[in-house]
């Protein structure tokens, strides 16, 4: 059975059993509070569990080591949107150690593209239209990385001075959370 099949066989019942009543919650964050962070799998539920949340009280922002790679991009939009349409009034933007993105190379993730057939014509024509080593690689300092998004969310024209903007740091084995 393939992942897909076995994914709608179990929601099948997930529906039938109406075990979707125990997660019912409003569009609006409870808490006022949005969280960026990575989507590395060791946070999908500990992130959540560390900081004694539950289904309704954030809105959750999750990408490639938790950044920001555009200033008008999906993430910031993201923001905006909690901000004017859902009402949060504060961001944690929360990295942690041991980061796959942390330093990752383009060159690295290049050459994987290539040996999975992606043709060099379609990235050089990338390469062309946007700065491709800074958009395709990591970084190498979780601190400084959470410090600079932390400063490129307060220093967006479009983020209002009475949101509250806070940078940590969690350990993805046991959840404690440094703060910047």
């Amino acid at each position: 059975m393939s992942m897909i099949d076995e994914i709608l066989q179990f929601n099948k019942g997930f529906v039938e059993r109406e075990e979707y009543k125990s997660h019912k919650a409003s569009k609006y964050p409870s808490k006022k509070l949005a969280i960026l962070s990575c989507m590395d799998t060791r946070l999908t539920l500990l992130l959540p569990a560390a900081l004694g949340l539950k289904n309704g009280d954030v809105k959750i922002i999750k990408n490639a080591g938790g950044v920001i790679s555009h200033p008008f991009g999906s993430v910031m939009r993201s923001l905006m949107v909690c901000i004017y349409q859902l009402g949060i009034e504060e961001i944690l933007v929360i990295g942690h150690y041991d980061c796959g993105m942390q330093n990752l190379r383009s060159d690295e993730i290049t050459q994987k593209m290539l040996s999975a057939g992606i043709h060099t014509e379609v990235i050089d024509r990338v390469k062309a239209e946007i700065d491709y080593d800074k958009w395709l690689s990591g970084f190498e300092c979780v601190e400084q990385s959470v410090s600079e998004t932390v400063a490129q969310i307060k220093n967006h024209p479009f983020i209002p001075e009475r949101i509250k903007i806070y940078g940590l740091i969690m350990d993805p084995d046991t959840g404690r959370l440094d703060r910047l």
